[in-house]
């Protein structure tokens, strides 16, 4: 069964679909895109990463969705959740990236909430984190308008990273329920 996309007043969040993948290949060559990550993927590492997403919905795992402009149609990045082993703890990230066309208008916030808000309201999920480079300023704003205060300083994949998170008692005092 296939996840159900999530709306919000100016996205559409949906399902990764294999006719995805030559955009998320464009996308995973620009520098901006991938800012803060270990570089360019190529076609074979951006067709593994849309592979196990699709898997993740397949197996009704809380997984990512492609953000969709609901006015345009255009696919602008990617937003959802990650499954993280943090510090030998199994977490629930969120997670996303915009192509930089699309920085600065609010879209990452928008959709890191509503993400946020179907993790703890469908999923009932008990905790989100997210992983952010100390030197993304962007990212660590976007996490903090998502309710996330900031928890340890951590070593990620081989990269420094700052851990945020909010249970779903957080959230529920921030009157989302």
């Amino acid at each position: 069964m296939k996840p159900e996309p999530v709306h919000t007043e100016r996205l559409l969040l949906r399902p990764f679909q294999s006719d995805d993948l030559d955009l998320f290949c464009e996308f995973f060559q620009n520098e901006g895109f991938l800012r803060f990550s270990s570089g360019p993927f190529s076609r074979e590492r951006v067709a593994e990463f849309v592979d196990k997403v699709m898997a993740w919905d397949r197996d009704e795992l809380p997984s990512q969705y492609v953000i969709t402009l609901r006015d345009l149609g255009s696919r602008i990045g990617y937003c959802g959740f990650f499954h993280q082993m943090v510090d030998n703890k199994s977490e629930i990230e969120i997670g996303y990236r915009l192509h930089p066309d699309f920085w600065g208008h609010g879209f990452a916030t928008e959709s890191a909430r509503a993400v946020r808000d179907h993790g703890f309201g469908e999923l009932k999920l008990e905790r989100l984190i997210s992983l952010i480079h100390p030197d993304n300023s962007a990212s660590r704003r976007v996490a903090e308008k998502n309710g996330m205060a900031f928890e340890r300083a951590t070593t990620f994949k081989g990269f420094p990273a700052q851990v945020f998170a909010i249970s779903r008692n957080q959230w529920l005092t921030l009157g989302a329920a």
